[in-house]
């Protein structure tokens, strides 16, 4: 007897068809087959004059959506219904969770297989859970396809409902999900609180100490009895002491003045306090927090992490990495005891085995949290993993250990100091027993060297012992506004909260990047004004859809239906159909909302209301000599809301206003302006008041200094494309100009054009034609043949290599005469085989262009 078993990538084939014996053939799908159309073009003919064909949804029939295959899948499916004429069975083996259910019937589906097929599950890829599961298959667990089904007509409801909606309103292209909405209003309030926070400035005094050639430091806590004010004492609004509290504020002038009355006055020990405390291990990893911990001490996006774990999963390194539960078996436990015991000693070891529960709301998932697979863990050295593989490995290595050690203990030491009325303290920490420190320490890469960090000795000395003051400080202090949200910590609020699912976060972060409604600078996530907009409006009109509460209530009931407790059609026809169901909310509400009162933000502490359109953001003023005239000023699109003040508008408007003449066009006599915009330096020729639109032309981004352009450069900046003149062999013309991918040489004959490239940083105005002709007489394919930056492995179909390139439009993937290019939101540094392999059978299985050929109607003469 034959079986074919289907995964969704190749690398799980790989791995899976070296445990299995004879008669078992393993297949990747490469993913999702199916899915719902992403344009009209997807759309099949037959279902394009239907009036849900747009949406995907025949809401009349049931919600039934229209699945159609993905693109490239065809040639995969033509070949997995060939490989089932060969089997005699077809074991469906795609991930455990909602979403693997949800590939395994769509493959059921689409193949309609006539040979007997079960469900084969494993949350690890190891010999022993293969062959396991073998033996273990069960039918298609339906209640979870319908909660995944579920999930996805949902996000297509809320997504293509809205979004018209915001076109309407706000501009064009914006976009609205079930869950991403909800994270930007999470980062839409922070940036608001700290746009309206005041920041508040106090002072106090920093001792340096000394006992027994031993030197410390010591803040100013008490001036005669009464507590010197902290950061907590201010109103973050107004920036100002908090009413009703007894505390003692300090100007510099007064901070100096005490400085000098302590600079000679006695210095005593007053008190001594130890507290002993002990910490406990963390869980073992479940999705969010491998995600948040990657992006502390890998600095690597939620993203990224994801697939580095999907890597590590599929080659048999860790257990599978969506899940919310903490929970170890009891093979794991046992082999990391012994793993503790080994490299640790017994004294490390807890004494009893921990178990843990999940603090998430709604946990679900699978069965086990994330944790080396098998039941002997390998060691970071012996699994021969590099780079961004090694690293995720090894902290989930560690971080499974360290939930078997034993707690460690700590002693916190707090000493009060006296000098005259005022007392001061100084805080230490001693380690008593590092337990599980010694494995794993949070958000630090060596454990040992936080061991060492962790720990601050005081001197040895006691109560009424005298000390030497060695300086004393005058330290001036600034409130902080509210930290804005790393993706850690968003993760952890969205958990937290019961907010999307292990498997979502990474996706929804990624989406709302690529959407504009976020920017990341230094691994913070600063909203845009646009989100600010949609955000405004979707608070006022669709409460619900944005509100933390009723989006995990909507997490909840998908779970209910996951377990077979709640009807799917049911909970559709409730939340989209009816008076208050959301498609009767958004057909009132697009009457009823005015057109442009969500496309003004109105910020606090501001004078004016910053406006959006699809271009970015602005702001519309009145002209001070022409009441009635109305100026506008663009806002950099990488200018995060919260940093916009009067002073900045005001300075903004100054350079505006005295726009930068390069010199004057000797030709049309107009002014040649250095100017500024919402992507960048450009060069203006003539001024906006002119009866003509003034011609422009971008600043190349090569040029560091823009002040250094001459009148010279300026001029033909505005004359590209540029002809140098004529080939004199062949007549043909040749120009030099700026495209989107750079400068370059053009030649053009008889309507034939021929392009060449320059190097990066070439001066354009000083290249001449003798240059340009030179670089166009090397033939292209007899230019340097360019090496591959990095070679990801063979491929599977045909054992060819898969290389990475660049190339002129940036950097792509080559399979034999294939080629893909790396997306923006990956890193062609990191990418693997297995996110290049969808990327290449995309374009393997694309339909070819076909050249359009022009026909002219031969002329005929009418007979006489």
């Amino acid at each position: 007897m034959s079986s074919l078993i289907i995964v969704e990538s190749p690398t799980k084939a790989k791995t899976i068809q070296k445990f299995l014996p004879k008669g078992y053939t393993v297949i990747s799908s490469m993913g999702h087959i199916r899915d719902l159309p992403k344009s009209a073009k997807e759309i099949p003919a037959k279902y394009k004059q239907e009036s849900w064909a747009t949406l995907g949804i025949n809401i009349e029939k049931d919600f039934q959506p229209l699945y159609i295959l993905t693109s490239g899948k065809k040639t995969l499916i033509d070949k997995l219904k060939k490989e089932l004429r060969t089997h005699d069975e077809l074991l469906l083996a795609t991930d455990e969770d909602r979403e693997g259910e949800s590939i395994a019937w769509h493959l059921m589906q689409v193949l309609k297989p006539s040979i007997p097929f079960k469900r084969m599950v494993f949350h690890e890829i190891t010999k022993e859970a293969i062959l396991k599961s073998l033996q273990e298959t069960r039918e298609i667990n339906y209640p979870l396809v319908y909660a995944q089904e579920t999930r996805r007509i949902l996000d297509r409801l809320v997504g293509y409902g809205l979004s018209p909606l915001l076109w309407k309103k706000i501009a064009p292209r914006l976009s609205a999900g079930r869950v991403q909405s909800v994270a930007i209003r999470l980062l839409v309030e922070r940036e608001i609180a700290r746009h309206a926070f005041v920041t508040a400035q106090y002072w106090d005094l920093e001792a340096s100490l000394s006992f027994q050639d031993n030197t410390f430091k010591a803040k100013l806590q008490t001036i005669d009895g009464k507590r010197l004010i902290t950061a907590k004492d201010f109103d973050s609004k107004t920036g100002k002491p908090v009413a009703n509290k007894n505390f003692v504020i300090l100007d510099e002038k007064q901070a100096k003045a005490l400085k000098k009355n302590l600079s000679s006055t006695d210095w005593e020990v007053a008190n001594i306090e130890e507290k002993p405390s002990t910490r406990q291990p963390a869980a073992p990893f479940i999705t969010s927090t491998l995600q948040q911990e990657a992006s502390r001490k890998l600095r690597i996006s939620s993203k990224r992490c994801m697939q580095v774990a999907q890597s590590l999963y599929e080659k048999g390194f860790i257990t599978y990495m969506r899940t919310d539960s903490v929970n170890l078996s009891q093979e794991a436990i046992k082999a990391a005891r012994k793993q503790v015991t080994a490299l640790y000693g017994k004294e490390y070891l807890h004494t009893t085995v921990r178990s843990y529960t999940s603090k998430s709301k709604n946990a679900q998932e699978a069965h086990e949290a994330i944790r080396p697979a098998g039941n002997n863990f390998a060691t970071p050295a012996e699994t021969g993993l590099t780079g961004y593989e090694s690293s995720l490995y090894e902290i989930i290595w560690k971080r499974t250990l360290a939930c078997q050690m034993k707690n460690a203990k700590q002693t916190h030491i707090k000493a009060t100091i006296k000098a005259d009325d005022c007392l001061f303290s100084a805080t230490g920490k001693r380690i008593d027993f590092p337990g599980f420190f010694r494995a794993y320490v949070e958000g630090s890469d060596n454990p040992e060297e936080a061991l060492d960090n962790q720990e601050i000795i005081l001197p040895p000395f006691k109560k009424g012992d005298s000390l030497g003051c060695e300086d004393l400080l005058v330290c001036s202090h600034k409130t902080q506004p509210p930290a804005r949200y790393s993706e850690a910590s968003l993760i952890k609020v969205l958990e937290t909260e019961g907010v999307g699912r292990p498997s979502t976060y990474a996706s929804i972060l990624d989406t709302i990047v690529q959407r504009g409604y976020i920017q990341i600078k230094q691994h913070t996530l600063i909203p845009t004004f646009c989100a600010i907009a949609v955000i405004n409006l979707l608070k006022a009109h669709f409460p619900d859809l944005v509100d933390l509460h009723f989006t995990a209530q909507m997490e909840s009931n998908l779970d209910e239906i996951a377990s077979n407790t709640r009807n799917h059609l049911a909970y559709l026809k409730e939340f989209y159909l009816g008076d208050s169901g959301l498609n009767n909310k958004i057909e009132t509400k697009t009457t009823e909302i005015e057109a442009t009162v969500f496309r003004s933000v109105k910020l606090e502490q501001l004078d004016v209301e910053v406006r959006v359109n699809s271009a970015g953001a602005y702001i519309s003023l009145t002209d001070e000599k022409d009441p009635e005239t109305k100026r506008s000023l663009s806002l950099p699109n990488d200018l995060p809301p919260a940093d916009l003040s009067q002073e900045m508008i005001q300075e903004m408007l100054a350079n505006k206003d005295n726009a930068h003449a390069i010199g004057v066009d000797p030709k049309t006599k107009l002014d040649v302006l250095l100017l500024h915009g919402h992507y960048g330096y450009y060069i203006q020729l003539g001024s906006n008041d002119d009866s003509e639109k003034p011609k422009r032309a971008s600043v190349p981004k090569t040029i560091t200094d823009v002040n250094s352009i001459s009148l010279e450069q300026a001029l033909f900046f505005l004359s590209l494309p540029y002809t140098l003149g004529e080939d004199p062999d062949t007549k043909a013309i040749i120009k030099i100009g700026i495209g989107p991918y750079g400068a370059y040489i053009l030649k053009e004959l008889d309507g034939k054009k021929e392009y060449r490239n320059l190097e990066a940083g070439t001066e354009l105005h000083k290249v001449t034609l003798e240059e340009a002709l030179a670089l166009l007489a090397i033939p292209k394919n007899t230019r340097k043949k360019s090496e591959p930056l990095r070679t990801l492995g063979k491929h599977p179909d045909d054992q060819a290599e898969v290389h990475v390139f660049k190339g002129p439009y940036g950097f792509y993937i080559k399979h034999n005469k294939t080629n893909a290019g790396v997306p923006k939101e990956s890193n062609h540094e990191t990418i693997t085989l297995e996110e290049a392999l969808p990327l290449l059978a995309a374009k393997e299985g694309a339909p070819k262009k076909k050249k359009t050929v022009r026909k002219t109607k031969a002329k005929t003469t009418k007979k006489k």
